[in-house]
């Protein structure tokens, strides 16, 4: 193969005089693209003039789109889709799109075009947010939102919220992105702060999860055990899985609710952020999400 490539020129015909992939029609380098992911299809484009032309058919980049793209394109003002090719659709989908005042996103993952959401914690009901003694917020580069939660001191831990939004088919894992003790910049250095953190170890965290249609998910952990962890330590951001939930069809829009609470009111915690929420297809993971550590 790669010899028969090196001797392709540009317009596909081989060197010696015989046929080359310039010989074969657009339309069959269209049908053999449909099987393919868009970064191979794109680094195809490269080979010749047919390949090139195949990769920007609509007839292909719309077998990449989910079901449900043109409700994502709502979101967007009209004068940032109208008029553009699939591709430059699929591109414009795999950034990600804001939604309820920004502090929601969705967009397509890269390589297999499925549905990709992240919830920032400023969309979520917070118990006791209002208080700065217990709760705050600070900026930083390391949330998508570029805000995040900082539990200080409770006794009534209870984080919650609720999206409704038309999932395509498919089968997603919902998880929440946290940090334990704070962090802050020291000579350029990312330096982790556990004045804070106490009171995780006294009891679990109960996560929580449940769709519109009767799903319904339970998990619990100890928060101070990832650092029994060495992939999952303090000092690092960590997705904590909260569960899985299946959709078979687009319409009627699936309604996810989730929370985390720990409300042991023996005693007090704090020394956590919160950043966000985030529902991706279960075999995709956190590919894309931000993953920060010290």
């Amino acid at each position: 193969m790669g010899a028969s490539l090196s001797n392709t020129t540009e317009n596909g015909s081989a060197t010696g005089g015989g046929t080359g992939l310039g010989d074969v029609p657009e339309s069959c380098v269209a049908c053999v693209f449909m099987y393919l992911t868009p970064p191979e299809i794109c680094n195809l484009a490269r080979l010749n003039r047919a390949f090139r032309g195949a990769a920007s058919s609509d007839a292909v980049w719309e077998s990449k789109l989910p079901c449900n793209y043109r409700q994502m394109l709502h979101l967007l003002p009209p004068w940032r889709h109208v008029g553009l090719p699939k591709k430059g659709i699929f591109a414009l989908l795999s950034r990600p799109v804001p939604f309820d005042d920004d502090n929601k996103e969705v967009w397509l993952d890269r390589v297999s075009g499925r549905i990709c959401m992240s919830i920032s914690s400023k969309a979520m009901s917070i118990t006791g947010s209002e208080d700065r003694r217990h709760w705050n917020w600070f900026p930083t580069k390391e949330s998508r939102f570029h805000v995040v939660a900082y539990c200080q001191q409770v006794w009534w831990f209870e984080v919650s919220g609720i999206v409704k939004f038309p999932f395509p088919p498919d089968i997603y894992t919902l998880t929440f992105r946290i940090h334990l003790g704070k962090y802050f910049k020291r000579l350029g250095r990312r330096v982790p702060n556990f004045e804070h953190t106490h009171g995780w170890d006294l009891g679990p965290v109960r996560y929580e999860l449940s769709t519109s249609d009767g799903q319904h998910a339970v998990s619990e952990c100890f928060l101070h055990e990832v650092e029994q962890d060495d992939a999952k330590k303090r000092g690092c951001w960590i997705e904590y899985k909260v569960g899985e939930f299946i959709v078979n069809r687009s319409d009627p829009v699936t309604e996810v609710r989730f929370s985390m609470k720990q409300i042991d009111c023996t005693h007090s915690k704090g020394g956590l952020c919160v950043d966000s929420v985030s529902i991706t297809p279960s075999d995709v993971g956190g590919k894309g999400l931000n993953s920060f550590c010290n």
